[in-house]
């Protein structure tokens, strides 16, 4: 768990800025609604509170397991969890606590967490999208609209845990 822990909870609001800014009518919120048929009428009839509500709990769900696929030491210590949490003589702690105060600090920029966002995109949202769209008999404009959000918010949000969520070791 990392010691700055409460960071995911402002990164979980990195979904609700980019979709408000991504799917406003001036970008592709025009597009948006005509490929699903939304009316600005029929947008108002939302329960807007429940609505985004639970997209921020969804999004501080995404956030708290998108650590784990960003920075590459939170993988390395889950494989050990009850040793490292054991009493302080533990071989194994010592020696992961060795290797993480050596190697800790690899791949921890936000480039690198970036790069994860976009292959996060390409090979996970993406076919995630594309097959409910399939099965729902959407548009490639339905698809390459939600992917594009996709891409722009799994990019930030892998920068941004990579780039600042703080771990023991690095305390």
């Amino acid at each position: 768990m990392p010691s700055n822990f409460y960071l995911h909870f402002l990164i979980a609001l990195v979904p609700m800025v980019i979709g408000a800014a991504y799917y406003h009518p001036k970008v592709v919120g025009s597009a948006w609604m005509r490929v699903n048929g939304f009316t600005e009428a029929s947008l108002q009839e939302a329960n807007m509170a429940l609505i985004f509500g639970l997209a921020y709990l969804f999004s501080l769900m995404l956030s708290f397991f998108y650590t784990s696929l960003v920075i590459h030491q939170a993988s390395i210590t889950s494989l050990f969890v009850p040793e490292i949490i054991e009493a302080e003589d533990n071989p194994i702690k010592t020696e992961i606590m060795a290797l993480l105060a050596n190697y800790g600090d690899r791949h921890r920029n936000f480039g690198h967490g970036a790069v994860h966002g976009i292959f996060t995109a390409i090979f996970f949202a993406l076919p995630i999208i594309a097959i409910n769209a399939l099965f729902e008999r959407r548009s490639r404009t339905y698809i390459l609209i939600h992917f594009g959000y996709w891409l722009l918010t799994l990019i930030l949000m892998g920068g941004l845990l990579c780039a600042t969520l703080r771990f023991s070791w690095e305390v």
